[in-house]
């Protein structure tokens, strides 16, 4: 059994800045805004949200198939996604590009202000997901528009079972989009603010939407846990409280990774968001999004 990745490859360059957002930006003044933050601390890190689930995925003993783009700078990423077994022969080396690249800076209540360049992600429709027989599962992660657009129909014609995880990529698309997505879908899952941009978006509520085709919506709530829909019943999956709070870049990656594993392995939706929770609460402890150390005894349930 192998599960399909579709999703960005980045570099993520990390700054912490050492106070509160919300003391700096003055709401009155939005429509003049120019802030500036320093940032003693700046590290560079492997990312991208296909990279980080491949990696929480792969550590679980799940068999990932990526389908990216890097650029001419990607080389190093591609071989550490084969030093954790990841199958890369999907992967598009863009050769007048540089790999997506993403300039993070966190607060000390864990906020994120992210600038991105998505560099190689914008030809990552070029590859079309692979024929295979082992292809049991699927995701559609934040990446390029075109790609998500694309992967999504072609997975679809496939009936290959996806999560359709739209991210931070969600602003790209419109109402009818985002409606064809969740028609094409197996199960949603986004986090608590990109839940309400989705019910906006779409004029659907939550509760509407987990009582269509779908299998499940997952929305994921931070330090707070997670909600399962299914069938237009809410049910709460309690956190695992974290032992220590570092980093929160990535989490939801590996929460994702977890559903995964547990999706392909025939689990309860709700099993599977406690595994992500625990995934979740292991990942915050440390910096970036492939630092921390999972392994199979986080399946025990």
């Amino acid at each position: 059994m192998a599960t399909l990745i579709c999703g960005s490859l980045a570099f993520d360059s990390i700054a912490t800045f050492p106070g509160r957002f919300a003391e700096q930006i003055l709401p009155h003044q939005l429509h003049i805004l120019n802030v500036s933050f320093l940032v003693p601390s700046l590290r560079r890190e492997f990312g991208g949200c296909a990279g980080n689930i491949a990696y929480n995925l792969a550590a679980l003993g799940g068999e990932a198939v990526v389908v990216a783009a890097v650029g001419h700078d990607g080389g190093d990423y591609i071989e550490r996604l084969r030093s954790w077994g990841v199958d890369t022969e999907h992967v598009r080396t863009v050769a007048d590009a540089y790999t997506a690249q993403a300039f993070i800076m966190t607060d000390l209540d864990n906020n994120q202000i992210t600038a991105f360049h998505p560099g190689a992600m914008q030809a990552a429709h070029e590859t079309r997901i692979p024929d295979r027989n082992d292809l049991t599962l699927a995701i559609i992660a934040p990446d390029g528009r075109e790609a998500m657009l694309r992967h999504a129909e072609q997975l679809a014609a496939a009936n290959v079972p996806f999560i359709f995880d739209p991210g931070q990529g969600l602003p790209m698309f419109d109402g009818a989009a985002l409606r064809r997505f969740i028609e094409q879908a197996t199960w949603v899952a986004v986090n608590d603010y990109e839940a309400q941009m989705l019910c906006e978006r779409t004029g659907l509520d939550l509760e509407a939407v987990s009582r269509s085709h779908l299998r499940g919506v997952i929305v994921t709530l931070g330090a707070k846990g997670c909600d399962v829909w299914q069938d237009g019943e809410r049910t709460h999956v309690a956190a695992f409280e974290a032992e220590r709070v570092v980093d929160p870049t990535g989490c939801g990656d590996a929460f994702r990774s977890a559903l995964l594993y547990g999706l392909e392995r025939g689990w309860p939706l709700e099993r599977c968001a406690r595994l992500g929770n625990r995934l979740g609460a292991l990942k915050v402890g440390s910096r970036g999004g492939q630092n921390h150390v999972p392994d199979r005894t986080f399946i025990a349930d």
